[in-house]
């Protein structure tokens, strides 16, 4: 990883923490947030992934479009970092969808 992929790897993780953390606050069954980003095509590589405890409060936020608020966060707050996200590069998932696809193994669900 080249140096200047070092830095932007440290502001995604630094300003995605600050994102999981209100999420955390406001939305309950949000579990956490992760990314994903393959430098050699960056930003349209960068995927960032929104997990739920659960399918039915999963269901619930994307019936009430809470997903577009979500996904507005996130991009406000990357472009603020100069990183430039679209709502297609976010996702949302849950942990019972990981555990009955993948036993729970989340690495191999993200790849």
């Amino acid at each position: 990883m080249k140096k200047t992929d070092k830095k932007i790897e440290k502001q995604i993780i630094q300003t995605l923490t600050e994102v999981c953390d209100r999420l955390l606050e406001q939305y309950p069954g949000f579990e956490w947030l992760t990314h994903t980003v393959n430098f050699n095509a960056f930003p349209t590589s960068l995927k960032v992934v929104c997990i739920f405890e659960n399918d039915a409060q999963l269901t619930d936020l994307l019936l009430n479009k809470e997903d577009v608020y979500i996904q507005n966060l996130i991009i406000h707050q990357l472009h603020q970092q100069g990183i430039k996200l679209q709502t297609k590069q976010i996702v949302f998932d849950s942990e019972t969808r990981c555990e009955a696809q993948h036993n729970g193994n989340w690495a191999k669900r993200l790849k």
